[in-house]
Protein backbone atom coordinates (compact mmCIF):
# COMPACT_ATOMS: atom_id res chain seq x y z
CA UNK A 1 0.00 0.00 0.00
CA UNK A 2 1.65 3.26 -0.76
CA UNK A 3 1.74 6.18 1.42
CA UNK A 4 2.44 9.77 1.09
CA UNK A 5 3.54 12.97 3.70
CA UNK A 6 0.01 14.40 3.93
CA UNK A 7 -0.06 17.64 6.11
CA UNK A 8 -2.05 19.94 4.26
CA UNK A 9 -5.18 20.86 5.73
CA UNK A 10 -4.05 20.96 9.51
CA UNK A 11 -2.71 25.21 10.66
CA UNK A 12 -0.14 23.43 12.89
CA UNK A 13 0.54 20.26 10.71
CA UNK A 14 3.82 18.73 11.82
CA UNK A 15 6.30 16.20 9.91
CA UNK A 16 6.20 14.64 13.54
CA UNK A 17 3.13 12.54 14.89
CA UNK A 18 3.01 12.02 18.08
CA UNK A 19 1.57 8.87 19.30
CA UNK A 20 0.34 7.78 22.86
CA UNK A 21 0.31 3.34 22.69
CA UNK A 22 -0.57 0.90 25.62
CA UNK A 23 2.36 -1.32 26.72
CA UNK A 24 1.35 -4.29 24.63
CA UNK A 25 2.91 -7.17 21.91
CA UNK A 26 1.18 -4.78 19.44
CA UNK A 27 2.83 -1.90 20.06
CA UNK A 28 6.55 -3.80 19.85
CA UNK A 29 5.97 -4.86 17.01
CA UNK A 30 4.70 -1.66 15.49
CA UNK A 31 8.18 0.05 16.49
CA UNK A 32 10.27 -2.84 14.81
CA UNK A 33 8.00 -1.44 11.20
CA UNK A 34 8.29 2.08 11.71
CA UNK A 35 11.49 3.02 9.99
CA UNK A 36 10.02 1.69 7.16
CA UNK A 37 6.59 3.96 7.52
CA UNK A 38 9.31 6.52 8.66
CA UNK A 39 11.22 6.14 5.12
CA UNK A 40 8.45 5.49 2.72
CA UNK A 41 6.36 8.86 4.08
CA UNK A 42 10.17 11.07 5.12
CA UNK A 43 7.42 11.42 8.37
CA UNK A 44 8.45 10.78 12.29
CA UNK A 45 6.89 9.16 14.72
CA UNK A 46 7.29 10.01 18.50
CA UNK A 47 5.81 7.42 20.44
CA UNK A 48 5.13 7.75 24.21
CA UNK A 49 4.30 3.96 25.73
CA UNK A 50 3.02 3.65 29.01
CA UNK A 51 0.78 1.11 31.29
CA UNK A 52 -3.05 0.88 31.18
CA UNK A 53 -3.35 2.84 34.60
CA UNK A 54 -0.36 5.61 33.24
CA UNK A 55 -2.45 5.58 29.99
CA UNK A 56 -6.04 6.19 31.37
CA UNK A 57 -4.43 8.92 33.71
CA UNK A 58 -2.23 10.99 30.94
CA UNK A 59 -5.54 10.85 28.52
CA UNK A 60 -7.82 12.25 31.64
CA UNK A 61 -5.35 14.96 32.49
CA UNK A 62 -4.25 15.82 28.75
CA UNK A 63 -8.11 15.24 26.73
CA UNK A 64 -9.66 17.12 29.81
CA UNK A 65 -7.47 20.03 29.09
CA UNK A 66 -8.08 20.56 25.12
CA UNK A 67 -4.08 19.29 24.58
CA UNK A 68 -3.11 19.47 21.28
CA UNK A 69 0.24 16.80 22.27
CA UNK A 70 -1.10 13.90 21.40
CA UNK A 71 -2.29 13.08 17.24
CA UNK A 72 -3.05 9.25 17.59
CA UNK A 73 -4.30 7.71 20.46
CA UNK A 74 -4.80 3.30 21.20
CA UNK A 75 -7.71 3.72 23.39
CA UNK A 76 -10.10 0.86 25.23
CA UNK A 77 -13.15 1.08 22.98
CA UNK A 78 -15.58 -0.71 25.97
CA UNK A 79 -13.68 0.74 28.77
CA UNK A 80 -13.62 4.82 27.44
CA UNK A 81 -14.75 4.56 24.27
CA UNK A 82 -18.14 6.07 24.94
CA UNK A 83 -16.62 8.24 27.44
CA UNK A 84 -14.16 9.71 24.95
CA UNK A 85 -16.69 10.13 21.81
CA UNK A 86 -19.06 11.64 23.90
CA UNK A 87 -16.94 14.48 25.29
CA UNK A 88 -15.33 14.70 21.95
CA UNK A 89 -11.96 13.76 22.33
CA UNK A 90 -12.11 11.42 19.52
CA UNK A 91 -11.76 12.79 15.63
CA UNK A 92 -14.87 11.87 13.56
CA UNK A 93 -12.90 9.38 10.51
CA UNK A 94 -16.00 8.84 8.25
CA UNK A 95 -13.91 10.66 5.49
CA UNK A 96 -10.39 9.16 6.21
CA UNK A 97 -11.98 5.41 6.38
CA UNK A 98 -13.55 5.82 2.63
CA UNK A 99 -10.29 7.60 1.30
CA UNK A 100 -8.20 4.70 0.28
CA UNK A 101 -9.99 1.79 -1.29
CA UNK A 102 -6.51 -0.23 -0.64
CA UNK A 103 -6.87 0.49 2.77
CA UNK A 104 -10.32 -1.31 2.59
CA UNK A 105 -12.43 -0.65 5.81
CA UNK A 106 -15.34 -3.07 4.39
CA UNK A 107 -12.28 -5.65 5.11
CA UNK A 108 -12.87 -5.15 8.85
CA UNK A 109 -15.42 -7.31 10.82
CA UNK A 110 -18.75 -5.90 12.17
CA UNK A 111 -18.65 -6.23 15.76
CA UNK A 112 -15.33 -4.48 16.19
CA UNK A 113 -16.11 -1.73 14.03
CA UNK A 114 -19.87 -1.00 15.80
CA UNK A 115 -17.95 -0.63 19.09
CA UNK A 116 -15.55 2.13 17.16
CA UNK A 117 -18.43 3.99 15.69
CA UNK A 118 -20.36 6.77 17.45
CA UNK A 119 -23.55 8.09 16.53
CA UNK A 120 -23.08 6.71 13.27
CA UNK A 121 -19.39 7.95 12.43
CA UNK A 122 -16.46 5.91 12.98
CA UNK A 123 -14.31 7.12 15.57
CA UNK A 124 -11.44 4.39 15.76
CA UNK A 125 -10.07 1.85 13.74
CA UNK A 126 -9.89 -1.75 15.53
CA UNK A 127 -6.54 -3.42 15.76
CA UNK A 128 -6.84 -6.22 18.95
CA UNK A 129 -9.97 -8.23 19.36
CA UNK A 130 -11.01 -11.10 21.49
CA UNK A 131 -13.73 -13.58 21.21
CA UNK A 132 -14.74 -15.89 23.84
CA UNK A 133 -14.68 -19.53 23.17
CA UNK A 134 -15.27 -22.51 25.15
CA UNK A 135 -11.72 -24.92 26.57
CA UNK A 136 -12.30 -28.18 26.48
CA UNK A 137 -10.66 -31.34 27.87
CA UNK A 138 -9.87 -34.15 24.62
CA UNK A 139 -9.38 -37.05 27.23
CA UNK A 140 -12.22 -36.26 29.75
CA UNK A 141 -14.42 -36.38 26.71
CA UNK A 142 -13.38 -39.59 25.04
CA UNK A 143 -13.71 -40.96 28.26
CA UNK A 144 -16.83 -40.05 28.76
CA UNK A 145 -18.08 -41.70 24.92
CA UNK A 146 -18.33 -37.88 23.87
CA UNK A 147 -16.97 -37.73 20.19
CA UNK A 148 -17.15 -33.86 19.79
CA UNK A 149 -17.45 -30.73 21.92
CA UNK A 150 -20.88 -29.34 22.35
CA UNK A 151 -22.31 -27.60 19.93
CA UNK A 152 -25.63 -26.53 21.98
CA UNK A 153 -25.64 -24.97 25.32
CA UNK A 154 -28.22 -27.97 26.67
CA UNK A 155 -25.58 -30.36 24.86
CA UNK A 156 -22.67 -28.47 27.10
CA UNK A 157 -24.86 -29.06 30.07
CA UNK A 158 -26.06 -32.53 29.80
CA UNK A 159 -21.86 -33.15 29.32
CA UNK A 160 -20.95 -31.20 31.75
CA UNK A 161 -23.23 -32.92 34.07
CA UNK A 162 -22.41 -36.38 33.17
CA UNK A 163 -18.26 -35.48 33.34
CA UNK A 164 -18.86 -34.43 37.10
CA UNK A 165 -20.96 -37.47 37.58
CA UNK A 166 -18.11 -39.75 36.51
CA UNK A 167 -14.83 -38.31 37.41
CA UNK A 168 -14.35 -37.51 41.43
CA UNK A 169 -12.78 -34.44 42.01
CA UNK A 170 -13.42 -33.07 38.24
CA UNK A 171 -15.71 -30.04 37.91
CA UNK A 172 -18.25 -30.42 34.70
CA UNK A 173 -17.54 -26.58 33.68
CA UNK A 174 -15.88 -23.71 35.20
CA UNK A 175 -16.02 -19.95 34.47
CA UNK A 176 -15.72 -16.78 36.36
CA UNK A 177 -18.20 -16.13 38.95
CA UNK A 178 -17.23 -12.67 40.57
CA UNK A 179 -20.13 -10.36 40.32
CA UNK A 180 -17.93 -7.71 37.81
CA UNK A 181 -15.57 -10.48 36.15
CA UNK A 182 -18.04 -12.64 35.14
CA UNK A 183 -20.29 -9.92 33.18
CA UNK A 184 -17.86 -10.51 30.35
CA UNK A 185 -17.76 -13.86 29.69
CA UNK A 186 -21.48 -14.04 30.96
CA UNK A 187 -22.38 -11.96 28.08
CA UNK A 188 -22.09 -14.68 25.30
CA UNK A 189 -24.52 -16.67 27.52
CA UNK A 190 -26.79 -13.71 27.37
CA UNK A 191 -26.84 -13.07 23.83
CA UNK A 192 -26.90 -16.38 22.74
CA UNK A 193 -30.36 -16.56 24.52
CA UNK A 194 -31.92 -13.77 22.59
CA UNK A 195 -31.21 -11.04 25.39
CA UNK A 196 -29.19 -7.81 25.98
CA UNK A 197 -28.21 -5.08 28.66
CA UNK A 198 -30.61 -2.53 27.02
CA UNK A 199 -32.23 -2.26 23.53
CA UNK A 200 -31.26 0.81 20.82
CA UNK A 201 -34.01 3.19 23.33
CA UNK A 202 -32.15 3.35 26.31
CA UNK A 203 -34.34 1.35 27.75
CA UNK A 204 -32.74 -1.67 30.27
CA UNK A 205 -33.27 -5.43 29.33
CA UNK A 206 -31.48 -7.49 31.96
CA UNK A 207 -34.71 -8.56 33.38
CA UNK A 208 -36.28 -9.81 29.84
CA UNK A 209 -37.17 -13.42 29.51
CA UNK A 210 -34.09 -13.99 27.68
CA UNK A 211 -31.66 -12.32 29.63
CA UNK A 212 -33.49 -14.40 32.92
CA UNK A 213 -33.27 -17.68 31.11
CA UNK A 214 -29.63 -16.91 30.76
CA UNK A 215 -28.84 -15.73 34.54
CA UNK A 216 -30.67 -18.57 35.39
CA UNK A 217 -28.63 -21.12 33.16
CA UNK A 218 -24.96 -19.85 33.49
CA UNK A 219 -26.31 -20.13 37.67
CA UNK A 220 -27.56 -23.52 37.46
CA UNK A 221 -24.44 -24.68 35.39
CA UNK A 222 -22.15 -23.37 38.09
CA UNK A 223 -23.97 -24.47 41.03
CA UNK A 224 -24.66 -27.99 39.29
CA UNK A 225 -21.53 -28.77 37.15
CA UNK A 226 -19.02 -26.18 39.03
CA UNK A 227 -16.42 -26.84 41.43
CA UNK A 228 -17.12 -28.12 44.86
CA UNK A 229 -17.92 -25.45 47.01
CA UNK A 230 -17.08 -22.37 44.22
CA UNK A 231 -16.80 -18.85 45.56
CA UNK A 232 -18.85 -15.85 43.76
CA UNK A 233 -15.14 -14.09 43.80
CA UNK A 234 -13.43 -15.77 40.93
CA UNK A 235 -12.17 -13.63 37.88
CA UNK A 236 -10.02 -14.98 34.98
CA UNK A 237 -6.71 -16.14 37.10
CA UNK A 238 -8.71 -18.76 39.65
CA UNK A 239 -10.64 -20.08 36.53
CA UNK A 240 -8.29 -21.08 34.58
CA UNK A 241 -6.18 -22.23 37.26
CA UNK A 242 -8.66 -24.58 38.19
CA UNK A 243 -8.97 -25.59 34.19
CA UNK A 244 -5.22 -26.04 33.77
CA UNK A 245 -4.82 -27.90 37.29
CA UNK A 246 -7.38 -30.66 35.52
CA UNK A 247 -9.68 -29.93 37.90
CA UNK A 248 -11.91 -29.20 34.91
CA UNK A 249 -13.59 -30.26 31.74
CA UNK A 250 -15.17 -27.69 30.11
CA UNK A 251 -14.09 -23.81 30.35
CA UNK A 252 -15.70 -20.80 28.73
CA UNK A 253 -13.28 -17.99 28.13
CA UNK A 254 -11.58 -15.02 26.37
CA UNK A 255 -9.00 -16.68 23.08
CA UNK A 256 -7.08 -14.16 24.38
CA UNK A 257 -5.70 -16.42 27.18
CA UNK A 258 -5.69 -19.66 25.76
CA UNK A 259 -1.54 -19.87 26.17
CA UNK A 260 -1.86 -20.56 29.77
CA UNK A 261 -3.97 -23.47 29.01
CA UNK A 262 -1.67 -24.87 26.26
CA UNK A 263 1.64 -24.04 27.45
CA UNK A 264 3.13 -27.17 29.34
CA UNK A 265 4.97 -24.65 31.89
CA UNK A 266 1.76 -23.19 32.93
CA UNK A 267 -0.66 -26.61 32.54
CA UNK A 268 -0.98 -29.81 33.65
CA UNK A 269 -3.49 -30.61 31.17
CA UNK A 270 -1.44 -28.28 27.85
CA UNK A 271 -1.73 -31.42 25.74
CA UNK A 272 -5.33 -32.80 26.38
CA UNK A 273 -6.71 -28.61 25.67
CA UNK A 274 -9.23 -28.33 22.94
CA UNK A 275 -11.26 -25.32 21.80
CA UNK A 276 -14.79 -25.10 20.31
CA UNK A 277 -17.28 -22.45 18.95
CA UNK A 278 -19.15 -20.83 21.97
CA UNK A 279 -22.23 -23.45 22.02
CA UNK A 280 -25.36 -22.62 20.10
CA UNK A 281 -28.64 -21.13 22.96
CA UNK A 282 -32.11 -21.06 21.65
CA UNK A 283 -30.76 -17.35 19.46
CA UNK A 284 -27.99 -19.49 18.58
CA UNK A 285 -24.04 -18.50 18.67
CA UNK A 286 -23.54 -15.74 19.52
CA UNK A 287 -20.23 -14.80 21.10
CA UNK A 288 -18.53 -11.44 21.44
CA UNK A 289 -16.27 -10.52 19.29
CA UNK A 290 -14.82 -7.15 20.66
CA UNK A 291 -12.39 -5.14 19.70
CA UNK A 292 -9.99 -4.84 23.17
CA UNK A 293 -7.90 -1.86 21.60
CA UNK A 294 -8.31 0.58 18.90
CA UNK A 295 -6.76 3.60 17.23
CA UNK A 296 -8.10 6.97 16.86
CA UNK A 297 -7.26 10.94 16.51
CA UNK A 298 -7.38 13.39 18.92
CA UNK A 299 -10.03 15.67 17.72
CA UNK A 300 -7.77 18.82 19.33
CA UNK A 301 -4.53 17.52 17.38
CA UNK A 302 -3.47 20.10 14.59
CA UNK A 303 -1.96 17.18 12.54
CA UNK A 304 -5.08 14.83 11.43
CA UNK A 305 -3.64 15.07 8.17
CA UNK A 306 -0.58 12.73 9.09
CA UNK A 307 -1.78 11.34 12.19
CA UNK A 308 -4.27 9.39 9.44
CA UNK A 309 -1.08 8.02 7.87
CA UNK A 310 -0.26 6.35 10.30
CA UNK A 311 -3.49 4.87 10.82
CA UNK A 312 -3.51 3.75 7.80
CA UNK A 313 0.09 2.34 7.65
CA UNK A 314 -0.33 0.84 11.38
CA UNK A 315 -3.86 -1.10 10.60
CA UNK A 316 -3.17 -1.51 6.75
CA UNK A 317 -3.66 -5.54 6.03
CA UNK A 318 0.16 -6.03 5.02
CA UNK A 319 0.70 -5.10 8.98
CA UNK A 320 -2.53 -6.41 10.32
CA UNK A 321 -1.56 -9.59 9.39
CA UNK A 322 2.44 -9.26 10.22
CA UNK A 323 0.86 -8.33 13.70
CA UNK A 324 -1.39 -11.96 13.53
CA UNK A 325 1.59 -14.03 12.69
CA UNK A 326 3.13 -13.24 15.73
CA UNK A 327 -0.37 -14.09 17.68
CA UNK A 328 -1.93 -10.80 18.17
CA UNK A 329 -5.63 -11.30 16.70
CA UNK A 330 -6.82 -8.66 14.05
CA UNK A 331 -9.89 -7.30 13.35
CA UNK A 332 -9.66 -7.94 9.39
CA UNK A 333 -11.72 -10.62 8.23
CA UNK A 334 -9.00 -11.18 5.58
CA UNK A 335 -6.08 -12.17 8.18
CA UNK A 336 -8.82 -15.07 9.24
CA UNK A 337 -8.61 -16.45 5.69
CA UNK A 338 -5.56 -16.70 5.31
CA UNK A 339 -3.39 -19.41 6.26
CA UNK A 340 -0.24 -17.40 7.13
CA UNK A 341 -2.76 -15.51 9.61
CA UNK A 342 -3.90 -18.75 11.04
CA UNK A 343 -0.66 -19.98 11.60
CA UNK A 344 0.21 -18.85 15.01
CA UNK A 345 -2.67 -20.27 16.75
CA UNK A 346 -3.87 -24.16 16.80
CA UNK A 347 -6.23 -24.96 14.08
CA UNK A 348 -9.16 -25.64 16.21
CA UNK A 349 -8.92 -22.45 18.13
CA UNK A 350 -8.84 -20.34 14.73
CA UNK A 351 -11.75 -22.44 13.64
CA UNK A 352 -13.59 -21.35 16.59
CA UNK A 353 -12.42 -17.39 16.33
CA UNK A 354 -13.44 -17.73 12.35
CA UNK A 355 -16.68 -18.44 13.41
CA UNK A 356 -17.02 -15.93 16.29
CA UNK A 357 -16.55 -13.06 14.00
CA UNK A 358 -18.96 -14.34 11.97
CA UNK A 359 -22.14 -14.10 14.31
CA UNK A 360 -20.11 -12.24 17.06
CA UNK A 361 -21.72 -9.62 18.91
CA UNK A 362 -19.46 -6.14 19.32
CA UNK A 363 -19.29 -5.48 23.04
CA UNK A 364 -19.38 -7.84 26.17
CA UNK A 365 -20.77 -5.29 28.73
CA UNK A 366 -23.07 -2.17 29.03
CA UNK A 367 -21.81 0.34 26.51
CA UNK A 368 -21.90 3.04 28.83
CA UNK A 369 -19.78 5.87 30.19
CA UNK A 370 -19.31 4.50 33.71
CA UNK A 371 -18.23 1.24 32.74
CA UNK A 372 -17.09 -0.25 36.16
CA UNK A 373 -20.93 0.73 38.12
CA UNK A 374 -22.68 -0.74 35.40
CA UNK A 375 -20.83 -3.91 35.55
CA UNK A 376 -21.79 -4.14 39.36
CA UNK A 377 -25.78 -3.97 38.69
CA UNK A 378 -25.78 -6.18 35.89
CA UNK A 379 -23.57 -8.99 37.54
CA UNK A 380 -25.90 -9.08 40.80
CA UNK A 381 -28.11 -11.85 39.13
CA UNK A 382 -25.18 -13.93 38.14
CA UNK A 383 -24.03 -14.75 41.44
CA UNK A 384 -27.76 -14.57 43.18
CA UNK A 385 -28.03 -17.15 40.54
CA UNK A 386 -24.97 -18.92 41.10
CA UNK A 387 -25.60 -19.20 44.67
CA UNK A 388 -29.44 -20.78 44.23
CA UNK A 389 -31.58 -17.00 44.98
CA UNK A 390 -34.62 -16.30 43.64
CA UNK A 391 -33.04 -15.51 39.77
CA UNK A 392 -36.13 -13.54 38.30
CA UNK A 393 -36.27 -11.56 41.57
CA UNK A 394 -32.86 -10.21 40.82
CA UNK A 395 -33.01 -9.39 37.71
CA UNK A 396 -35.93 -7.71 38.46
CA UNK A 397 -33.97 -5.42 41.04
CA UNK A 398 -30.56 -4.83 38.89
CA UNK A 399 -33.10 -3.62 35.71
CA UNK A 400 -34.67 -1.34 38.13
CA UNK A 401 -31.02 0.00 39.08
CA UNK A 402 -29.81 -0.44 36.04
CA UNK A 403 -32.47 1.69 34.45
CA UNK A 404 -31.55 4.21 37.07
CA UNK A 405 -28.44 4.45 35.84
CA UNK A 406 -29.04 4.40 32.30
CA UNK A 407 -31.54 7.37 32.85
CA UNK A 408 -28.82 9.21 34.57
CA UNK A 409 -26.28 8.75 31.92
CA UNK A 410 -28.32 10.13 29.91
CA UNK A 411 -29.13 13.32 32.05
Amino acid sequence: MSLTACGGGDSGASDTIRVTLANHVWTENVKKALPEFEKQTGLKVDITQLGEDQLSDQYNVKLNAGSAEIDVMMYRPLQEGKLFAKNKYLADLAEQVKANPGWDFSDYQAGPVQTTTYDGKPVGVPIITEQEVLYYRKDLLEKAGLSAPPKTLDELKSAAAKIKAAEPGVAGFVARTGKSPAVTQFSSFLYSFGGDFFDGSGKATVNSDAAKQAYAYYGELIRESGPANVSTDMSWPEAMAIFTQGKAAFYTEANSLYKNATDPAKSKVSDQVGFAPFPAGPAGSKPYNIPSWALGINDNSENKANAWKFIEWATSKEQTLAQQKSGVPGARTSVWTDPEGTSAFPEDLSEAIAASTESGVGHDRPLVVQVAEAREIVGQPIVDAITGQDVAASADAANAAFQTFLDDEAK
